[in-house]
């Protein structure tokens, strides 16, 4: 790994979408997924900033449908962590309860 790799930070914004919004199983499936990256993230709303290990933190974020989450990953797969939690909340935690359904 290069330094360049280690100092990589990167930034993705997600809106929560699903009716319950970041709720205790959204919550521990973030941090499920983010704990298979090397990168240490974390995730905010423009008020508070926790890591995306924990679910508690998460859980204290109180994102409602129509938050947006401000992603940061930080490391060598940083790239690939914002992303994929980026989608993980852009596809409503894969929920059946989506707004319009």
């Amino acid at each position: 790994m290069t330094d360049g790799d280690r100092d990589r930070v990167v930034h993705r914004e997600a809106v929560v979408i699903n009716r319950r919004g970041l709720h205790a199983r959204a919550a521990a499936m973030v941090a499920r997924v983010a704990g298979r990256f090397a990168a240490e993230m974390t995730v905010a709303t423009k008020d508070e900033e926790v890591s995306a290990l924990s679910i508690m933190g998460m859980l204290m974020l109180a994102a409602t449908t129509g938050t947006t989450l401000r992603i940061t990953a930080a490391g060598a797969d940083a790239t690939d962590a914002a992303d994929t939690l980026a989608r993980i909340v852009e596809n409503g935690f894969e929920e059946e309860d989506l707004p319009g359904d």
